[in-house]
């Protein structure tokens, strides 16, 4: 069984991109587990804090599920053309001592995310590609996906409506677990 550590950059409770994660769990192939992970908990960074208090436990938790997952799936808003400043706060958190860097190197990763707007989150996943490069992650370009006009594509309760979604969600579940090393 492949395990894939999923993360939605949005703290709203009826975030697109939580819809989406949840989508993405119910997508995936049957060899394939999707653990739903959160930024909530995670404190602004803080060099301070760390020296004195070491690693919040929210922290540290993301940090050990992403050591056991065999590959990880940033489900990424896009707030004014960019990384959501939470998300990129909680994989800065994340790459801290004494798991550091070496817990991203050669980490499969992919990138998807739901916006309101007609362009998905075309621009926020691509600034994340900076961020992938220097932590040294294995980026899948193989698929992407970018649901735009959400709230057509999710009903009220953020179950996924849209047939065409659902068929392109579980076509990039399916090429990324692929991408994945076998267990």
């Amino acid at each position: 069984m492949k395990r894939i550590f999923g993360i939605s950059g949005s703290l709203r409770a009826e975030s697109f991109n939580a819809s989406l994660l949840r989508a993405a769990v119910e997508a995936a192939p049957d060899d394939v587990v999707v653990e739903v992970h959160t930024i909530r908990g995670v404190p602004i960074y803080d060099g301070d804090l760390e020296a004195r208090e070491g690693l919040p436990e929210a922290v540290v938790r993301l940090q050990e599920a992403l050591r056991s997952a065999d590959g990880m799936l940033l489900v990424t808003p896009e707030y004014n053309n960019g990384i959501p400043g939470a998300f990129k706060n909680t994989i800065d958190w994340m790459s801290r001592p004494p798991a550091g860097r070496d817990l991203f190197r050669g980490k499969p990763v992919a990138l998807m995310g739901a916006s309101p707007g007609n362009f998905g989150t075309t621009l926020a996943q691509a600034h994340w590609l900076p961020v992938i490069r220097t932590l040294g992650m294995r980026p899948w370009f193989e698929g992407r996906l970018m649901v735009p006009r959400a709230r057509e594509v999710f009903d009220g309760e953020g179950k996924l409506v849209d047939d065409e979604t659902r068929q392109r969600l579980a076509e990039f579940m399916r090429g990324f677990a692929d991408f994945l090393p076998s267990s």
